[in-house]
C-alpha cells in the first residue's frame, strides 16, 4: 500500500477485505486513520523555503451551531418531528456515546432540537448533555 494514499479504500474493485469494518474517514469516534505529520511534504526550495499550506476551516470558524439552529427554527412543528424521526432511524443501532454526542450538538443548535432528537432516540437528555 502506498503511504501517500488519502483516506479512501483504493477503489470499488478491491476484493481482499480492505481493512474490513474500519472507518474510512477521519476524524471518527474510534481514532482510526489519524493524520500522519511525518508524511508532510518537505520544504520546497523556491526563493527561500516554501511549504504546502493546508487550509483548515476550523482555524477560521468557531460557530457550528447558529446556522443549523436557525434552520431548525424555520421548520414547522411537523417537519421538526420528521427530522427527529429520520435522525433516530438513520442513527439506528449506533453506540450510545455517539447518540449522546449528536444530541449534544443538536442541543447546542437549539434546545428543542436536542430534546426532540433525544426523545426520538429513546435516550435521557440530561445524561446526553453531560460531557
Amino acid at each position: 500500500r502506498c503511504p501517500f494514499h488519502a483516506y479512501h479504500r483504493d477503489g470499488a474493485m478491491r476484493v481482499d477485505g480492505n481493512y474490513g469494518a474500519t472507518k474510512g474517514y477521519e476524524p471518527n469516534s474510534y481514532g482510526e486513520w489519524k493524520d500522519s505529520p511525518h508524511m508532510k511534504e518537505p520544504p520546497l526550495k523556491a526563493s527561500g523555503n516554501g511549504e504546502i499550506y493546508n487550509y483548515n476551516e476550523r482555524e477560521y470558524d468557531d460557530d457550528y451551531y447558529s446556522q443549523p439552529g436557525d434552520l431548525f427554527r424555520l421548520m414547522p412543528a411537523d417537519e421538526q418531528q420528521l427530522l427527529f424521526e429520520n435522525t433516530a432511524r438513520a442513527m439506528g443501532d449506533s453506540e450510545l456515546f455517539i447518540k449522546q454526542r449528536h444530541t449534544r450538538n443538536c442541543y447546542k443548535a437549539d434546545p428543542a432540537y436536542g430534546a426532540g432528537v433525544a426523545k426520538a432516540l429513546g435516550i435521557d437528555l440530561q445524561e446526553a448533555l453531560k460531557e
